[in-house]
């Protein structure tokens, strides 16, 4: 039985990528799995002495069918490493799992994701299978799937990753026209619309946003399992786009998650909840306008 290949993405973080891959080689299947490391270049001349530890530690990786070190001499950024590392595994191979270096997973990760992968594989409606699940209060069924698509702990075809459109104002010229904007907020819980705009506009750089509106936009599905098999551990001020939170902390689930065949439609009811989690992680209004008097009385104190 071939096993989808593993492109993992690394720039900077040697321990984040060190736990990593310790979780991800205590998976049944890993031994059987090729591994595609990106490890990208760097910034500036600082970065130079991390950089080589990642590689160093890359050079030592055992425990997979192959490892496979694509070491880039300049930065390209975290967007477009992963753009181009996923198409150059999906035109190949055909399927993908991805991570990045600061994801770990559950030793049940990658069944769930090479099962969910065979069950699905012509199944159009379906984009991609994704392993995080979000810490909403309900109780949630093993598997179900949402519309759009996500990008801690993810897997997808050459027929899903095609979807991918990287033009972010194409992608928001046509989700206004489609009068869309609410609904991909998920009833305004969640500013996923202004975060598009920002990447549109070069204010962020974002491939997930372009990759969760390409398959939003084209009603696709993404399947999701109850319990996560994949804790995100880099929200702890290490990385380059994330301030620190608790607020995705979950429990890596204990379980295997059994892939059976449900309606291929949006679980409206998980939906909801999800929505409902959105809300929480907000903060108020008041809040937001305490944190700007704070910072302008700052500024106001600091003057000459």
């Amino acid at each position: 039985m071939t096993l989808a290949p593993i492109a993992l993405f690394a720039f900077n973080r040697v321990g984040h990528l060190e736990r990593t891959v310790c979780a991800l080689r205590k998976n049944a299947g890993a031994e059987e799995s090729e591994l595609f490391i990106f490890s990208d270049g760097p910034r500036t001349n600082a970065d130079n002495a991390k950089i080589e530890s990642v590689r160093q530690f890359a050079r030592s990786i055992s425990g997979f069918k192959r490892v496979t070190i694509t070491a880039r001499d300049k930065n390209s950024g975290l967007s477009r490493s992963i753009i181009a590392g996923v198409t150059e595994i999906v035109n190949k191979y055909g399927a993908v799992i991805v991570l990045e270096d600061d994801l770990e997973t559950s030793p049940f990760f990658l069944r769930y994701m090479n099962d969910a992968l065979r069950f699905y594989r012509d199944e159009e409606r379906v984009i991609s299978i994704h392993g995080y699940m979000y810490p909403v209060k309900s109780e949630l069924p093993e598997t179900f799937f949402l519309r759009g698509a996500d990008c801690w702990g993810w897997a997808t075809w050459k027929r899903g990753w095609d979807r991918f459109e990287p033009d972010g104002g194409k992608l928001l010229q046509e989700l206004r026209a489609r009068h869309m904007e609410k609904d991909f907020d998920f009833n305004g819980a969640y500013p996923f619309t202004s975060m598009l705009r920002k990447q549109s506009t070069g204010r962020v750089d974002s491939w997930a946003i372009r990759w969760l509106a390409s398959a939003f936009l084209d009603n696709k599905l993404t399947l999701y399992p109850g319990s996560s098999l994949v804790s995100n551990i880099g929200l702890d001020a290490s990385g380059e786009h994330c301030s620190p939170t608790t607020q995705f902390d979950i429990t890596l689930g204990s379980e295997p998650i059994k892939i059976r065949r449900i309606p291929v439609e949006e679980n409206k009811t998980v939906r909801k909840a999800l929505e409902q989690y959105y809300r929480t992680t907000r903060p108020s209004l008041p809040a937001v306008a305490l944190r700007r008097l704070i910072f302008q009385f700052e500024r106001w104190r600091r003057r000459p």
